[in-house]
């Protein structure tokens, strides 16, 4: 059962990996396009502004899980070398029971009314003229929040397994 959960969350991080790739793409081919047009044309588009800040938003977001599955998170080294090679495990998991888990879930749960208002009303850009969908960018916080807690008990499950 760890096994497919472990295999579950690897294959979430590469779908995470894949939306983060295009939502970075989208948000450096619009800021190109708005700056060309801008500045080598004379006009621009609202609605591709609104993209790139839509990319953006999506690709920070998502940043967030990756960064977690990777190990990329922040620690103070300093304390735990100096302690016991089950330290770091045990302090992981702790930190996943204590901290990780109840805020990211916490994100969720206050979270989801706005998320189903937004789309129940098909909640577009707040700009005169702006892009529609905002409701797709809004869902991606809770859905980023989901993958916090699924590779956190990922990273906890395969420490267990080590």
């Amino acid at each position: 059962m760890i096994a497919g959960f472990l295999r579950l969350a690897r294959v979430l991080d590469r779908l995470t990996l894949a939306l983060a790739t295009v939502a970075g793409g989208v948000l450096v081919l619009m800021v190109l396009v708005n700056v060309v047009l801008r500045y080598g044309f004379g006009t621009g588009s609202i609605k591709m502004q609104d993209l790139a800040s839509y990319a953006f938003s999506v690709f920070l977001i998502l940043a967030v899980p990756l960064c977690h599955a990777r190990g990329g998170h922040v620690r103070v080294e300093v304390i735990s070398e100096r302690l016991p090679k089950g330290y770091l495990p045990r302090a992981d998991a702790l930190a996943w029971v204590l901290f990780l888990a109840p805020v990211f879930g916490l994100i969720v749960w206050a979270g989801w009314g706005e998320v189903l208002f937004s789309w129940q009303i098909a909640e577009g850009s707040t700009t005169p003229g702006g892009l529609g969908g905002f409701y797709l960018v809004k869902t991606a916080l809770p859905v980023a929040a989901v993958l916090m807690v699924v590779q956190g008990l990922a990273a906890v499950l395969s420490g267990v397994r080590a």
